[in-house]
């Protein structure tokens, strides 16, 4: 059984909003250049090698990356 609880590790109390910062700290994470994008693009690449020890390589890769 598991319990989803969402709360942060530490209160945060934003005072002042700033979105063109929040734009670009999402799109390192999500953008095209971003984390998210670098680790899906190992890890679709690692079903497609034919060497065994290359696809170990892309999937410890990509699972580091989305970390």
């Amino acid at each position: 059984m598991w319990s989803y609880e969402k709360r942060l590790q530490y209160p945060i109390r934003i005072r002042r909003p700033n979105a063109a910062a929040a734009k670009v700290i999402i799109s390192q994470y999500g953008g095209p250049d971003g984390e998210l994008g670098a680790s899906m693009r190992y890890l679709s690449q690692r079903y497609t090698m034919p060497y065994r020890n290359v696809a170990g390589v892309l999937t410890d890769i990509g699972t580091e990356d989305s970390q």
